[in-house]
């Protein structure tokens, strides 16, 4: 028994660990001082205060600057909710280090609600403010890449999921879910978004898109001189985006929906038109003369196809990756899809792709240009012959369908 004791030194305790109220000149927010030193030399607050205008009567108390700045720092800090708000109050070191002091979170809700539309619109013109300020103060090589190189502006949407009975400016979305829907415009090579909306979840956002870019134009830095770039997914599919692109001086590049008329637009191109994508193994892109009735002159169709194994082909019928075939062909282990129209070379992430000219439904990549219809959507038993009675649900009315058919078929004796 004495071989299995441990040496003395190794039986020394640890020490011990006590626990207490923590050391209030302590904190986990370090990283606030980089953000209130951004917030010094670009003037936010006062720039904040100058386009917003005053919220309250009252001089004493937090300005609306104040205000933003502080809901913006909380942000940061991790805190999604007002009531993060008073938790970052109790951090007495964190906050002498934050740019200005956070308001109570009833203080917040009550002074947020305060801001209409005139105060909305001019916290969206400040963006173009310190977006000039900001460029102005970058090295000079990335500032010249990006004055000189043309802006790309990015439109996209998101539906962000909410909960409680009695909030205002959501609503259920197709998914089922309870939901606002933010729009925003990004300049997409330095990250700012330059103007942005807010839906609720049942909202198109297809009539606001064109506003939009406008804004978002507008709010770029003056010293940006390059004719700009618009990049927008299927959900902005609209001819008004395309032609108020188009009359700002901007070439645009906008994911299509697949429909029948896009099918056909891939069917018809020619098996030599298709040429390898850079830097996307195994996708091939062509360009078809396809442009929606009523969008600008000049407007084309660039298609990519890409392969992929048969058994990342999902069986669910709102998968943008599912089966789909001609009438008279078999499903093939890969579709295609026809995307983005527009003027200039775009692309966008489509499902698979087909060999048009092929047959064979057992070989990688080959079946007839698919139809937009999903095959799970398909009647899985057809009638025998043109005079057999077509089958109908069970649940129909007397008179009107399995019933009012005869027994049999005269022609190929079936029941």
């Amino acid at each position: 028994m004495n071989r299995l004791r441990r040496p003395a030194e190794s039986r020394k305790r640890a020490p011990r660990v006590r626990v207490g109220p923590s050391d209030r000149s302590l904190t986990g927010m370090a990283g606030l001082a980089a953000v209130a030193e951004l917030v010094d030399r670009l003037g936010v607050v006062e720039a904040l205060d100058e386009r917003v205008g005053p919220v309250k009567r009252r001089a004493r108390g937090l300005s609306g600057g104040e205000l933003l700045v502080g809901l913006a720092t909380g942000q940061l800090a991790g805190q999604a909710t007002l009531a993060g708000l008073d938790r970052l109050r109790l951090d007495e070191a964190g906050g002498l280090l934050a740019a200005v002091p956070f308001a109570p979170s009833r203080t917040a809700a009550r002074l947020s609600g305060r801001f209409g539309p005139a105060a909305l619109s001019g916290l969206e013109a400040m963006v173009g403010v310190l977006a000039g300020r900001w460029l102005s103060r970058l090295p000079g090589q990335r500032r010249t890449e990006l004055v000189a190189g043309r802006p790309t502006i990015d439109l996209d949407s998101s539906d962000v999921e909410v909960y409680g009975r009695k909030k205002r400016g959501v609503a259920y979305t197709y998914e089922g879910k309870k939901a606002g829907r933010p729009l925003l415009a990004s300049w997409a090579r330095t990250g700012l978004v330059l103007a942005a909306d807010l839906l609720a979840g049942d909202q198109d956002v297809r009539p606001r898109a064109a506003s939009l870019l406008a804004r978002a134009l507008a709010n770029l830095p003056t010293a940006v001189c390059a004719p700009p770039l618009v990049r927008a997914d299927s959900g902005f599919f609209t001819g008004e985006l395309a032609r108020a692109a188009v009359r700002a001086g901007a070439d645009f590049a906008i994911a299509a929906p697949r429909n029948s008329a896009l099918w056909r637009a891939y069917a018809a191109v020619d098996e030599n038109a298709w040429t390898d994508a850079r830097d996307m193994a195994g996708a091939q892109l062509a360009a078809a003369g396809y442009a929606p009735a009523g969008w600008p002159p000049g407007t084309y169709t660039i298609i990519r196809r890409v392969k992929v194994p048969a058994v990342e082909i999902s069986t669910d019928p709102r998968s943008r990756r599912r089966p789909r075939s001609r009438k008279t062909s078999s499903p093939s282990r890969s579709t295609a899809s026809p995307t983005t129209p527009g003027r200039s070379a775009s692309s966008s992430r489509t499902s698979p792709p087909t060999n048009p000219r092929a047959s064979s439904p057992s070989s990688t990549g080959s079946a007839a240009a698919p139809t937009s219809r999903p095959r799970s959507k398909m009647s899985s038993s057809a009638p025998a012959c043109a005079t057999c009675p077509r089958p109908t649900r069970p649940s129909t009315r007397s008179g009107c369908g399995r019933r009012s058919w005869p027994a049999g078929c005269p022609r190929c004796s079936s029941r």
